[in-house]
């Protein structure tokens, strides 16, 4: 099984067989067949309602009888060889026919795709994800979205509840596959009101004292985006508790914009708002701070056309965001 092509799965199949040879069980040729039309060992097992196991046992106790292989390993699935095709053009139809009998709702429409079931940052994916990916649901494809915490998130990856997540924590361990998607740029914001009170050539110098006792609103307790930004552009801790503690980066955009406090947000989320100057972005630092984000899934995953789509999808538009 999965020889390269130029081998013996170049010779022509006698599928009636000679005499004296074993027949050939039905149950091989219809996994055969399975996999022949979903050039996947795992797809073919999902219709077929069977275990990898056994497609795999099946197919290669059939290329054994036969003296041939009949597919090709790809990266992802299989291939069928010319053996392969010849095989499937003769049995096709007789498979076909006796199905129609014995499996009369055989031809009904197939069962949809399972949904993909993608999880991350509610403002992220409100923001950014969901309307890059809205145009592909004219395709089939079906999401289901889930807002989290990173941790949150990743676990239910690993237990099998997500299919795909975007992380702003760097996922540990081999149970998961993970790639940068895409850096998000850190900016320290405040109303114009705010910001007129603040000496901003200071803070351009390294300086956060013009900051003290100005109100600080924070994603959570920890500060952990407001820690990040000043180790970065003031190289300390901030020494100020939050004021306001709420777990929504739109809430911490609106709440500023309306002259209360200063805040750390990532750039995407308050840039309309930099731009019409409802909202000052305080040190302009020339190197500014950088999250990055990145995109899971588990290395044991059960192949999904759809979220190989998905993923392709985000890797692809990520860039532009």
């Amino acid at each position: 099984m999965f020889h390269h092509s130029g081998s013996e799965s170049s010779r022509r199949l006698d599928v009636a067989r000679k005499p004296g040879d074993a027949p050939l069980e039905l149950s091989q040729l219809r996994t055969f067949l399975a996999v022949h039309r979903a050039g996947s060992l795992t797809a073919a097992a999902r219709t077929l309602g069977l275990s990898q196991s056994t497609v795999t046992t099946r197919i290669r106790a059939l290329e054994q009888q036969l003296g041939t292989s009949l597919f090709e390993r790809l990266p992802r699935g299989v291939a069928s060889t010319s053996a392969a095709a010849e095989l499937a053009s003769e049995v096709a139809g007789p498979l076909d026919e006796l199905a129609s009998v014995a499996e009369p709702d055989r031809n009904e429409p197939p069962a949809p795709i399972e949904p993909v079931h993608l999880a991350g940052p509610a403002e992220l994916l409100s923001v950014r994800v969901l309307p890059s990916l809205a145009p592909m649901l004219g395709s089939g494809v079906r999401i289901r979205a889930t807002f989290g915490l990173a941790e949150d998130l990743l676990g239910g990856l690993r237990s099998g509840r997500f299919d795909l997540v975007l992380s702003v924590a760097r996922p540990r361990g081999r149970a998961v596959n993970a790639v940068p998607l895409v850096d998000e740029e850190l900016v320290l914001v405040c109303a114009p009101a705010t910001a007129a009170h603040v000496d901003r050539t200071r803070l351009r110098g390294g300086d956060p004292t013009p900051l003290h006792g100005i109100p600080l609103v924070a994603y959570a307790e920890d500060l952990a985006l407001t820690r990040h930004y000043w180790r970065h552009v003031f190289g300390t801790r901030p020494t100020e508790r939050a004021g306001i503690v709420v777990p929504d980066l739109r809430a911490m955009l609106a709440t500023v914009a309306a002259g209360t406090g200063i805040t750390v947000l990532p750039r995407y989320l308050c840039e309309s708002e930099l731009v019409a100057g409802e909202l000052v972005d305080l040190p302009e630092p020339t190197a500014p701070p950088v999250n990055t984000l990145f995109l899971a899934q588990r290395a044991d995953a059960t192949e999904n056309h759809h979220v190989t789509l998905v993923r392709q999808e985000l890797l692809r538009v990520a860039g532009s965001w």
